[in-house]
């Protein structure tokens, strides 16, 4: 019987990632300017000194912007975001991470499968595919700003939400 306000929440646009997950640690990345008069610092990827003109920073080490890669697919970490992620003596990037450590679980509309990865939509403690996030009555699609209703679990529009109050003999509360 509770209502959610849909700020934020339009597929498109403001979609969560799912992030069920196994413990891993997030650890940032910082990228420096070298200095032209302090010592080349070595580089933990492949033991060389650093003598570009930036280095990364991360796992408190330094690296070449080349060295700091995912374990699995060998993306430039510094070049997809401001953070890696760290387990089991691996250093992945984000969607990797999820794909190998993530857990999955099921959609609240649909029971089927949502992958770790994958954009979802949430209303209190149910999780949607973004396709799924509409009223169950009638199908209607939201929007950003428009209000969805909670009742019995089920995801209801407005209308569909009033009608069901009024033939229980309940009014709508008008906020």
């Amino acid at each position: 019987q509770s209502q959610g306000n849909r700020e934020g929440t339009e597929p498109c646009r403001h979609p969560e990632r799912l992030f069920w997950t196994s413990i891993g640690v997030l650890q940032g990345i910082q990228m420096l300017s070298v200095q032209p008069d302090t010592k080349p610092k070595g580089c933990a990827g492949c033991n060389r000194k650093i003598k570009d003109r930036y280095l990364l920073k991360a796992l408190d080490k330094y690296w070449h912007e080349d060295c700091l890669k995912c374990a699995c697919c060998d993306c430039r970490l510094g070049e997809v975001g401001s953070t890696l992620y760290t387990k089991a003596n691996l250093i992945l990037c984000r969607r990797d991470y999820l794909r190998l450590f993530g857990v999955t679980g099921n959609c609240a509309a649909c029971s089927k499968l949502i992958p770790a990865f994958e954009m979802v939509m949430r209303a209190k403690e149910n999780v949607y595919h973004l396709d799924c996030f509409a009223c169950q009555l009638c199908n209607q699609r939201f929007c950003v700003g428009d209000k969805f209703f909670l009742k019995n679990n089920m995801i209801l529009c407005q209308t569909d939400y009033e009608e069901g109050l009024i033939k229980e003999g309940y009014a709508p509360q008008v906020r």
